[in-house]
């Protein structure tokens, strides 16, 4: 789990005159929306410049109309920053990973061997499942996308499986694991900022993701059967040609996989994970594909080009390396000043006090418990701001309802987790176009537990199912697990 040397202010907290009216609040807000939609979707700017404008506008309102200081303006930019800082460590390493991965013969291998087993129909429930499976056993969305996640793309390109499918089938997977995983960051973070017990928060998320994933893998098998039986003649046979003839295909070449997802396991973090898996593409680069050491480590640097004769296998296997990593580096940069603006400014405190108001019963506080983490979403491009910021602001609202801290804790990460890849500007959304190659507009309609999980928990915020709250009497009505 990530540490953190700052903890975001509460609207208690902040001085008096620093404590925000909801207009002054939505002022910056409304800002960012209108820059992101002008910038972005009718000047078809990239998405750095829209932000550059709000980081602007934003600390012109922090200067001019709340008073801050311009070193202090600065630290909310410091701050935003160490908040996402594993985040662009973890980029910039997997940017170089899927390269040497691709020069090792160990993605290839995987879509060859992955060609024989797997059919359209079943491709993509199958996929969501084996996705799942890997993220819950390493506790990690982003190095399952990047790593395995790459290789269902490709081989799903060669089923004639569209790419927005296969992506939206392994984002599904990897966050629904990711959830329910121990090892995971995000979970460990949950339970850590609303007071809960590991094992609680994750109970209590167990029956709410079952039903969203499950959902979401009924409309993968309903896709499959729409994909059966549109695979090109000869397109399978040809595309294993094309691998074959340019890797070595050997066993030796998942040696890459087994150390990366190895340590995982075995409870190491992400970054170190990921680094020995590099190491181990590079010697296997240079041991089983004939590389030298010098043209291994290039590759780490500028990526892949491979020269397989099939243009769906080169299209698929081309990659950027470490360099490559620069554009999405500096857009998710500029969001994370953005977010640790908003923070310093007091604009996400304020909102959530506002919001809380408004909350009349144990549902409605759930309720916009959720819609409050997607709004941090998407206002600081991060997911750790979405759990964190909601979690201490709101925690005693829950015990003045009655509530649990599991029930916050739930609350929180249904819908903050899963839905940072549903936006475009935000690290997740960036990452996860990045590494599967398909814009994050395009396979979000096939994403299908991003939309799920949260509405789970709209349902259990309307029903009270899965509710733990407290009696008149001081005794807890627990609802049926």
């Amino acid at each position: 789990m990530p540490s953190f040397d700052f903890d975001p202010q509460s609207y208690a907290e902040l001085p008096a005159k620093r404590q925000l009216s909801v207009g002054v609040a939505l002022l910056p807000v409304l800002a960012t929306v209108v820059f992101l939609g002008v910038g972005s979707a009718w000047l078809k700017l990239p998405p750095h410049v829209p932000l550059f404008w709000s980081v602007a506008f934003t600390g012109l309102v922090g200067y001019y109309v709340v008073g801050l200081s311009w070193d202090d303006l600065y630290d909310g930019i410091a701050n935003g920053l160490m908040m996402g800082l594993q985040a662009l460590l973890i980029l910039f390493t997997i940017y170089a990973l899927i390269a040497t991965w691709v020069s090792a013969g160990t993605i290839p291998g995987l879509m060859y061997y992955g060609l024989e087993l797997l059919s359209p129909t079943v491709f993509l429930p199958v996929t969501a499942v084996l996705s799942a499976a890997v993220a819950f056993a390493i506790g990690s969305s982003w190095t399952t996308v990047g790593t395995l996640g790459v290789a269902f793309v490709g081989i799903g390109a060669g089923l004639g499986i569209p790419e927005p499918m296969a992506a939206g089938a392994i984002l599904s997977g990897a966050y629904a694991g990711d959830k329910q995983s121990p090892f995971s960051d995000t979970t460990n973070l949950a339970a850590a900022v609303t007071n809960t017990d590991l094992y609680d928060h994750i109970h209590a998320m167990r029956l709410g993701t079952a039903l969203a994933f499950g959902v979401a893998v009924a409309g993968y098998i309903l896709l499959g059967l729409r994909a059966a039986g549109t695979i090109p003649t000869g397109q399978i046979s040809n595309l294993q040609t094309a691998l074959a003839g340019t890797y070595s295909l050997s066993l030796v070449v998942f040696v890459p996989l087994v150390v990366t997802f190895g340590l995982a396991i075995a409870g190491y973090p992400a970054l170190p994970a990921l680094a020995a898996g590099v190491f181990a593409a590079v010697g296997t680069t240079a041991l089983v594909q004939g590389a030298s050491f010098t043209v291994a480590w290039e590759i780490f640097m500028n990526g892949t080009a491979p020269e397989t004769g099939s243009k769906l296998v080169d299209g698929l296997l081309a990659t950027d390396g470490l360099t490559g990593s620069a554009w999405t580096i500096t857009v998710v940069v500029a969001a994370l000043a953005l977010g640790g603006l908003l923070e310093r400014i007091g604009v996400l405190a304020a909102l959530a006090h506002h919001l809380a108001r408004g909350f009349r019963s144990a549902g409605l506080l759930v309720a916009g418990t959720g819609v409050s983490a997607i709004a941090v979403n998407a206002l600081t491009a991060q997911q750790y701001m979405s759990i964190v910021l909601p979690g201490m602001t709101l925690r005693n609202l829950y015990e003045e309802h009655g509530l649990q801290s599991r029930d916050l804790s739930r609350a929180i990460e249904s819908a903050g987790t899963p839905t940072g890849a549903l936006i475009p500007w935000h690290a997740g959304g960036i990452y996860m176009a990045s590494a599967l190659n398909v814009p994050t507009l395009e396979y979000f309609p096939f994403y299908f537990f991003g939309f799920l999980s949260p509405l789970v928990l709209m349902f259990i915020a309307a029903t009270g199912w899965q509710l733990d709250v407290e009696s008149p009497a001081g005794q807890s009505t627990p609802t049926a697990d």
